[in-house]
């Protein structure tokens, strides 16, 4: 496995740039997080993200460490599981994670604008609660799609946008929202980005009635990365 990269992630804009040179870290929403009730609310679906998991796989934004143990338990045959975390305070949580599941985890500081791997190198790349933080989310795509081999699955699990006075609602509570939850961004259209990519056809889509506002609707799928060609998916308004 290659070490990690030093270079910065391939987006284009100056000022993004800028804003990933900046630490991540989130002391206090690190230590708040596990106390969150995520188990009983996103547990089936975390479930969904880890079924028969093998091969080379990678967790992006692995957080503290949540999706290890369906990961554990998801595992079918040999399963070398790879994730990265910028943020310092949630990633040593993760490790404490990776223990008590009993997951062998390669686990690296890294953004997903700027994957520390090869080409093709992984079968599963899985996002869970994750493109709602990333500063970049169109260049994080571009390095999933990179990193992903052809015929390989990304699983997401996302909120996203909603619909009607719920989406303004999200739109006029982000900047709060972010600063106090990590970065979180309650208003993007994270779905609609992600199916109308090129590099990917899409294998299912569900949207998810769950969650509370301003945490909602959820979406969870998987696409396929294409060997060649693209892909155009129409009637996306509703996944958001």
């Amino acid at each position: 496995m290659n070490e990690p990269a030093s270079g910065r992630s391939r987006g284009t804009d100056e000022g993004q740039d800028q804003n990933r040179d900046h630490e991540i870290a989130h002391p206090v929403f690190a230590a708040l997080y596990d106390l969150l009730p995520q188990s009983p609310l996103l547990g089936p679906h975390r479930e969904y993200l880890a079924r028969d998991l093998s091969g080379r796989v990678l967790e992006v934004g692995c957080g503290t460490g949540e999706q290890f143990r369906f990961a554990a338990d998801g595992a079918n045959g040999d399963l070398e599981y790879h994730a990265v975390e910028p943020d310092p305070y949630m990633r040593n949580r993760a490790v404490g994670k990776a223990r008590e599941a009993d997951l062998a985890v390669d686990l690296r500081d890294a953004r997903a604008e700027s994957l520390p791997y090869p080409d093709d190198a992984f079968d599963v790349v899985c996002s869970g609660v994750v493109f709602c933080t990333v500063q970049d989310p169109d260049a994080a795509l571009e390095e999933v799609a990179r990193v992903l081999s052809p015929g390989g699955e990304f699983r997401f699990l996302e909120h996203v946008r909603s619909d009607g006075w719920r989406a303004q609602g999200q739109a006029l509570l982000t900047p709060i929202w972010a600063r106090a939850a990590g970065g979180c961004h309650l208003d993007r259209n994270t779905v609609e980005r992600f199916v109308s990519h090129d590099a990917f056809a899409v294998t299912d889509v569900e949207r998810l009635e769950l969650g509370v506002f301003p945490v909602t609707p959820i979406v969870r799928g998987t696409l396929r990365r294409r060997c060649e060609g693209g892909v155009t998916v129409p009637g996306l308004g509703s996944f958001g």
